[in-house]
């Protein structure tokens, strides 16, 4: 499943969920109301302008979100209980590009009682360089080679890379609720 990390961390919640799986999300980092995850635009996941479809965007942001919400490693007053969206408020300020890696930074800004409050911010880099890219043109087809970077293992995507440009961002707020 969508388990593959960079940072060793993994999460509950992707352990069966096939969405996040078919998206290539990877987690870089988890923290009590924090989680940072990554993945790189593929072919089928843009629009027909050839930009990345608004609903991946959110879709990336939003496993962000969820990761940030619930706890990696529940306790037993978490038992039972689930955190989801109850709404959300997107802006996109730029367009992302096929082979671009995103990464998703969603941190807690406020919680009280069942509500919670997330920030969420998307990057989008070149995937060798990482420097923030800005046309389809500047961005390489190929998968990223493996001695691109000292950090990089077969398969994954570098580790010391910086986010990028800011190309979305939205605001959450969640609810926690029975599983039932």
């Amino acid at each position: 499943m969508a388990e593959l990390t960079i940072s060793g961390d993994t999460h509950p919640i992707l352990k069966d969920d096939p969405a996040s799986e078919w998206m290539g999300i990877e987690v870089v980092a988890l923290d009590d109301g924090h989680a940072t995850i990554r993945m790189t635009l593929r072919q089928e996941m843009l629009n027909g302008f050839g930009m990345a479809h608004g609903g991946m965007i959110f879709a990336f942001g939003d496993t962000a979100f969820a990761l940030a919400c619930n706890p990696a490693n529940p306790g037993p007053a978490d038992e039972g209980n689930i955190t989801v969206a109850s709404g959300v408020d997107i802006n996109f300020l730029k367009p992302a590009f096929r082979g671009q890696v995103l990464t998703a930074v969603a941190n807690r800004r406020a919680s009280t009682g069942r509500s919670g409050l997330y920030d969420i911010q998307i990057y989008a880099a070149d995937p060798v360089t990482g420097a923030p890219t800005s046309a389809p043109a500047a961005v390489p087809a190929a998968v990223v080679p493996a001695t691109a970077h000292a950090a990089t293992v077969p398969g994954e995507l570098p580790t010391d890379l910086p986010p990028g440009e800011l190309v979305a961002e939205f605001r959450g707020r969640s609810r926690t609720i029975s599983k039932k």
